[in-house]
């Protein structure tokens, strides 16, 4: 795990959990364009490391995130096109789209289960950057903020996708809108964070909590779980979900881990499952790109 070439991140990886610490503590883990890049590439590792098994995603010092680094010109969008461009090419490029929302859509392909360890302030794209994340836990220290209204723009990091899925539609608009900050408290009372915990037992219970994800579980179930849940959010039929679902228990069903699983469980042993995401994944995965699905 290259965490000694990383600038504003470190990351550890200890017991098959990957912990990914912003580490700007002296600028609150500001989000720099370098930041986005180094939290990219900390994924593209965990997703092709099969000694990987969950992410915790915390940051250095009093804060989590506490917005973009306003020194950083590069860290507010990387568009260098007219925003009235009606060009379909000119969005789908990556290099005309705000940097929050490459960053999310990673997390959002990412394969093995992933956890925000909020520990303190995450205002604008720290509050953003969580929605693409499977779990959220919360210090009662944190602060969340979805400020972008009262710095004169908009929602970003595919926010405007994930927010009211998890909150509901109302409490995102009301949040957005106003751009007030809240706490920890009104945080997990809507449903944006699964858990409040004392700043010193916020690490500990987000390890069990990926322990408890991703020790006794087939690590290629746990992908293809996780990619169909979130990208059937958008389906528009229950049919969609019918389909794929079915070609996966066709796959697994004939594969090592599902008889390693009966016979475990017969046996009233551990699993000892021997597929492997790095490579193992069914002939069909990734199916969002196949025609009918793109």
């Amino acid at each position: 795990m290259p965490g000694d070439s990383y600038q504003t991140i470190a990351t550890d990886l200890d017991g098959g959990i990957l912990t990914i610490t912003m580490n700007r503590p002296e600028r609150l883990n500001t989000f720099s364009a370098l930041m986005a890049r180094e939290l990219i590439a900390a994924f593209d590792v965990a997703d092709s490391d099969d000694a990987v098994r969950a992410v915790i995603v915390t940051g250095a010092g009093r804060a989590f995130c506490a917005g973009v680094d306003l020194d950083d010109e590069d860290a507010f969008t990387s568009a260098k096109v007219d925003p009235a461009s009606t060009d379909p090419a000119v969005w789908s490029d990556p290099a005309n789209r705000d940097i929050g929302g490459l960053l999310t859509l990673r997390i959002f392909r990412c394969l093995k289960p992933v956890i925000a360890a909020v520990n303190g302030p995450a205002v604008g794209v720290g509050a953003t950057m969580q929605l693409a994340m499977d779990f959220r836990l919360a210090s009662d220290k944190a602060r969340f903020g979805f400020v972008f209204a009262r710095r004169g723009i908009v929602p970003e990091a595919c926010s405007s996708w994930f927010l009211p899925r998890i909150v509901g539609i109302s409490q995102a608009l009301e949040w957005t809108m106003s751009g007030r900050v809240f706490d920890a408290d009104e945080a997990h009372a809507a449903r944006l964070v699964r858990s409040t915990h004392a700043p010193d037992d916020l690490l500990p219970a987000a390890r069990a909590l990926a322990e408890q994800v991703s020790a006794p579980t087939a690590p290629v179930s746990v992908a293809i779980t996780r990619q169909m849940m979130w990208r059937m959010l958008g389906a528009d039929h229950p049919m969609a979900a019918h389909q794929i679902e079915s070609r996966a228990i066709a796959a697994r069903s004939a594969s090592g881990d599902a008889a390693e699983g009966v016979a475990s469980f017969l046996e009233k042993r551990d699993a000892q499952f021997p597929d492997r995401v790095g490579s193992d994944m069914p002939g069909f995965f990734p199916w969002w790109e196949e025609p009918q699905w793109a």
